[in-house]
């Protein structure tokens, strides 16, 4: 009988493999927002959102100091990180503007809308809102039907100024 994992089941977090912690922490905390939770000695360090014990761990302790991994070879495509409304992924975008950090791509999924970078160590990043469900687009027989559509900038940035 196969096996299907539990719908309650959710991605808990992620460690990423940084050259540099201090320049991965002026990213992750003092860019996107992320709280800092506990040091681990000075090769890796614990992030979260909300008070959680840790959505992302970043640690040195098999790339310090080490280059870039190369763009076509296997790993991880990029962490995607869930906000909880337009508005706030407005806001953060609207940082990255700011900061004038590079921004690698914007996709409007049908279920969700992105944008995507890389961190400084070249790990790709999706920050992302998930639609309400209904309105995700679904074929005649139900099927859901994500697309990869532009992402309309100016009007994601007019949320940052709605009550």
């Amino acid at each position: 009988m196969p096996y299907t994992i539990p719908a309650e089941t959710k991605i808990g977090h992620v460690h990423l493999k940084v050259a540099d912690l201090e320049r991965a922490l002026s990213f992750y905390r003092d860019l996107l927002g992320f709280e800092e939770i506990q040091r681990y000695g000075k090769d890796a360090a614990f992030i979260s959102a909300g008070g959680y014990h840790h959505h992302i761990g970043l640690n040195t302790w098999y790339s310090k100091d080490a280059p870039r991994a190369p763009k076509h070879s296997p790993g991880l495509y990029h962490t995607a990180i869930l906000y909880p409304s337009r508005k706030d992924l407005a806001t953060v975008l609207q940082r990255l503007i700011d900061a004038k950090y590079p921004l690698t791509g914007f996709s409007d999924h049908g279920v969700s809308e992105a944008i995507y970078l890389d961190d400084p160590d070249g790990n790709g990043v999706e920050l992302y809102w998930d639609k309400p469900k209904d309105k995700w687009p679904f074929d005649a027989e139900g099927k859901l039907q994500m697309v990869s559509d532009p992402l309309n900038l100016d009007d994601l940035l007019l949320e940052i100024n709605k009550d």
